[in-house]
């Protein structure tokens, strides 16, 4: 009777410690919360800027205050859609096939070649791990100019596919699918569908993928949001006017500005349109994009 009653809780001493716990790191507990704000308006301060912008005519733009609202946004639209009769539609068009059909593409190599080595055994599968983990650490600038004299050996330099083939191997997404499946896929499914008889190919197709929707999601996001913001590939690859996307078309666009100083609001207007497809793509899939850094995996 005695062990019991001494060994019984004390809930009152047990809030007592809590509070004080907590009023001892009440100062440290918010910083990183004041350090998190801080960023995020760090970030956001450019976004808000060029929305602001867009919404200023010419003379606005350099004689009002930097974050006051202007009112030439439905004429800079206007002149921004009527530009070299509708050109920035057609480089909206080209980044959303960059974008689109080279991160679809991307996907499904990634989570093939993931698959492949998280569950199958084969001879150099370290190795050519160790070399795709090395590929994550090259900047694109220092493969820009090789694949560029590779693919001038093919004659596709300046067509759609100089930018969609180096776009669709990508190091970081395969990783990423590795990953996942050694952590979504379970071994005993893949031997049940082996004793059933199905092919590899079918156990790929009806099991594994399902199975790796949210890490493909999250691949597809990462990828499209990095095809849509390459500038330095397409601007090496494409010299024709009509299949830029939008950050050479908007690069022109500006410099031609230096001349023209009536497209500076034209050139702004289209940053800040071209931030929308992100946003929207960001907001419908943030529900699939967790990734846990910690125990180094992706969980949907």
């Amino acid at each position: 009777m005695t062990a019991a009653v001494s060994t019984r809780p004390r809930p009152a001493s047990a809030r007592t410690d809590r509070a004080r716990q907590r009023s001892r790191d009440g100062g440290w507990g918010l910083l990183p919360t004041i350090v998190l704000v801080l960023g995020a308006i760090y970030c956001l301060i450019p976004v808000v800027w060029v929305y602001l912008a867009a919404s200023k005519t010419r003379g606005e733009l350099f004689t009002t205050f930097t974050f006051a609202p202007g009112t030439g946004l439905f004429e800079n639209l206007g002149s921004l859609f009527a530009y070299q009769g509708g050109q920035y539609l057609m480089w909206c068009v080209n980044s959303l096939i960059y974008s689109g059909v080279g991160s679809l593409l991307s996907v499904f190599v990634s989570a093939m070649a993931g698959y492949a080595l998280a569950k199958y055994e084969f001879r150099g599968r370290s190795f050519l791990f160790l070399s795709i983990l090395a590929g994550v650490l090259i900047p694109g600038i220092v493969l820009a100019v090789p694949q560029y004299l590779l693919l001038s050996e093919f004659n596709l330099v300046g067509t759609h596919w100089s930018v969609l083939l180096p776009s669709i191997i990508s190091p970081f997404g395969i990783y990423l699918s590795r990953v996942y499946a050694m952590s979504a896929v379970p071994q005993e499914t893949l031997e049940a569908a082996r004793i059933d008889g199905a092919g590899e190919w079918r156990i790929f197709q009806q099991i594994v993928l399902p199975l790796m929707v949210p890490g493909m999601v999250t691949v597809f996001l990462l990828q499209f949001i990095g095809t849509w913001n390459n500038f330095l590939l397409p601007y090496i690859m494409l010299s024709d006017q009509d299949m830029y996307p939008l950050t050479v078309g908007l690069f022109t666009l500006l410099a031609k500005g230096s001349g023209t100083p009536a497209l500076y609001s034209v050139a702004i207007t289209g940053a800040a349109v071209s931030i929308i497809p992100l946003l929207a793509l960001v907001l419908f899939l943030q529900r699939y994009w967790r990734l846990d850094l910690v125990s180094g995996g992706i969980k949907g």
